[in-house]
């Protein structure tokens, strides 16, 4: 059946909000026989009717320490607001009752149901935004210990951990990315709600104006967050490069060191008919020091350039 929300303490109109659920069909032929409300098929597209103007609007909501997304859709009406929630229910509206009984200026029309409802929509995201931003700060003294090659303990950070990383900033990407697209929706969501209260209603309107700007601030805070998301992972990828250049270095500064004195020995090892110095008395020594000086000598110039650091 179609669950009305009806408080006395509330002052909420019988008619003014009907909320349905997923699943429901009962609900859902009831709210279109009476109402004459066919919501669409598809949660993502927005349309409208000669009786309702439907607009979806995705939430994210904590699950645990997951991060889900649900979708509900409005559909507004002349005299009603029907909203089509997920089918386990919506939470965050179940505090509406409240919000409007402490607001008695709101009124108690479909439009002040429907300002109450996008305002918690705002808040909830506004919540999980906080979330995110406050896990960014752990990432970020990850990336920290990736730049300096050691962790907390002293242990050298190997590749397994940059991916961790990558992964982590990843999710975070995605997550942010999520809001950005829900606040979209619902700012664009309120401004068709400001189209919908008439003139005579200054102070909800004032209100619905005042929660357009809190909604874009939302936006602007997620458009921060995810410049930082891209700034960390722009620093994971700095950090993995020079690392790979430093191994890189190492086994070039390897090759130009033992490079002379395997061309050395490569010339002994060749066998010729004529060679002189296997006669001589200090002959074996010669090579030695020759083999040496080959090694050092390039040695002493990567040091001397400072390619060592």
């Amino acid at each position: 059946m179609t669950d009305l929300l009806i408080t006395h303490a509330s002052k909420v109109s019988p008619t003014a909000w009907l909320r349905l659920r997923r699943g429901d069909g009962a609900a859902l032929a009831h709210a279109a026989a009476v109402h004459g409300c066919r919501f669409p098929a598809a949660d993502d597209v927005f349309e409208e009717d000669a009786r309702f103007l439907y607009l979806p609007v995705a939430s994210l909501v904590r699950d645990g320490f997951e991060v889900r997304q649900q979708t509900v859709i409005f559909a507004l009406g002349d005299d009603v607001l029907i909203t089509l929630e997920p089918a386990d229910g919506f939470p965050a509206f179940d505090r509406a009752p409240a919000m409007l009984a402490r607001r008695p200026d709101l009124g108690a029309g479909r439009a002040a149901v429907m300002y109450v409802l996008l305002l918690a929509l705002n808040a909830n995201t506004d919540h999980v935004l906080g979330l995110a931003s406050g896990a960014l700060e752990g990432v970020n003294d990850r990336i920290r210990m990736i730049a300096e090659g050691v962790d907390e303990t002293g242990q050298s950070i190997d590749s397994s951990d940059i991916h961790d990383a990558m992964a982590d900033l990843n999710d975070k990407e995605e997550l942010i990315s999520r809001i950005q697209e829900s606040q979209l929706l619902l700012e664009r969501a309120a401004r068709y709600l400001r189209l919908e209260i008439g003139g005579e209603a200054r102070d909800l309107r004032q209100y619905v104006e005042t929660l357009i700007s809190d909604i874009a601030s939302v936006k602007e805070h997620a458009g921060f967050e995810h410049d930082k998301v891209r700034y960390l992972q722009n620093s994971v990828m700095t950090s993995l490069s020079v690392k790979q250049n430093e191994i890189v270095k190492v086994f070039t500064i390897i090759t130009a060191v033992f490079l002379p004195p395997t061309l050395v020995a490569t010339f002994y090892g060749m066998n010729f008919a004529v060679m002189p110095e296997l006669a001589w008395k200090h002959g074996f020594s010669f090579t030695i020091v020759l083999t040496l000086l080959a090694a050092l000598l390039p040695l002493i110039y990567i040091k001397k350039k400072g390619w060592l650091r």
